[in-house]
């Protein structure tokens, strides 16, 4: 048994094995469970391993590379032209193997162990705010079934909550002030986990010296530096800064024939997160361009006026990316008079 590509569809308890030999005729075919998987690897010789990105690839992809193999990870969406008929583990599995096979085909730099810890840390962050905000409008909800309105700012609810629980002329039950209570301790320690995350992420951006130069960027802060760092990785896996501007889906889908053209709303693909914090930053960049006189804030009054409030928007975003990526890759500093053109 010659195995030279080994295509592995990779799950939580169950891994399915596809192995092709040098012509692309499959060879190896099997089933193993997770206790199984490192034993039944380290049984084969080195070769070319491909997994799907997904949760769990890049730890598998350093466990893989350690005993020797070359790992290459490939993004779901291309392989699943590959699949055939009905879905399956197995044919999931030889669906990749498919998609390895093809010259032209894309793969997917793994994360390392440090780009995983800032991941970790901001998508906990994101979920505690998430959770925050979820938790502001259950007790604004609540307090309109009793008459009591409130401003929509976290700030407000922080405030008068406390005075609202203890004022005894509102229609407030005593089992009702007791919930609110609950619900007021619940939210100010979401608030302060908030803000202890928040330390972390400002500690984080503080002790590196890239995030530093990225924050010189205009709507760059250190949530939107420190993710930059975590989901580029090594600059050269891109080819220039409209390739990263790219790959986070700040650029026009296309439906294009023949001799026409035609471009549509941004794609939205890659990573959603960075998108959002960096077309947020733009959003405060423009709020506060009056007065200014360099040549970014020109480009942007001219967008403004050409363009539009929101196409000027993700605009901006798109070229903060591509700004990111220049620094990081030609490691240099930041001016807001040169003209990117990367």
């Amino acid at each position: 048994m010659n195995i030279k590509l080994l295509a592995i569809d990779i799950a939580k308890n169950v891994f399915q094995l596809h192995g092709n030999d040098a012509t692309g005729k499959c060879v190896f075919k099997k089933r193993v469970s997770r206790k199984k998987l490192v034993e039944t690897m380290v049984n084969i010789k080195p070769c070319t391993i491909v997994l799907e990105s997904c949760g769990g690839s890049s730890y598998w992809h350093r466990k893989f590379t350690a005993m020797g193999h070359t790992v290459k990870l490939i993004a779901p969406q291309y392989v699943k032209p590959f699949v055939k008929t009905n879905k399956n583990d197995a044919n999931d599995a030889e669906a990749i193997a498919e998609a390895a096979s093809r010259p032209s085909m894309r793969y997917v730099e793994p994360k390392t162990i440090e780009q995983q810890d800032i991941q970790a840390m901001h998508k906990i962050r994101s979920r505690l705010v998430k959770n925050k905000t979820q938790l502001a409008n259950q007790i604004r909800g609540l307090l309109l079934e009793y008459g009591i309105a409130i401003k929509q700012s976290h700030y407000a609810l922080r405030e008068v909550l406390p005075t609202i629980i203890e004022d005894a002329e509102n229609e407030l039950t005593a089992i009702t002030r007791e919930l609110l209570n609950d619900l007021y301790e619940e939210f100010i320690n979401l608030t302060e986990k908030v803000k202890n995350y928040d330390a972390k992420i400002k500690n984080l951006a503080k002790s590196q010296e890239s995030c530093q130069r990225l924050m010189d960027i205009e709507g760059i802060g250190e949530l939107t530096a420190t993710a930059i760092i975590s989901t580029m990785g090594n600059p050269s896996d891109f080819k220039n800064g409209r390739h990263f501007a790219s790959y986070l889906g700040l650029v026009p889908r296309q439906h294009s024939s023949g001799q026409k053209t035609q471009l549509l709303g941004i794609s939205k693909r890659g990573n959603t997160y960075l998108r959002t914090l960096l077309i947020h930053g733009a959003r405060a960049s423009i709020g506060k361009i009056e007065g200014k006189s360099d040549k970014k804030s020109q480009w942007i009054k001219e967008k403004l006026k050409r363009s539009g409030y929101c196409k000027t928007l993700i605009a901006l975003a798109n070229k903060n990316a591509r700004t990111a990526w220049s620094l990081l890759a030609n490691a240099t500093k930041y001016d807001i008079n040169f003209k990117q053109a990367a």
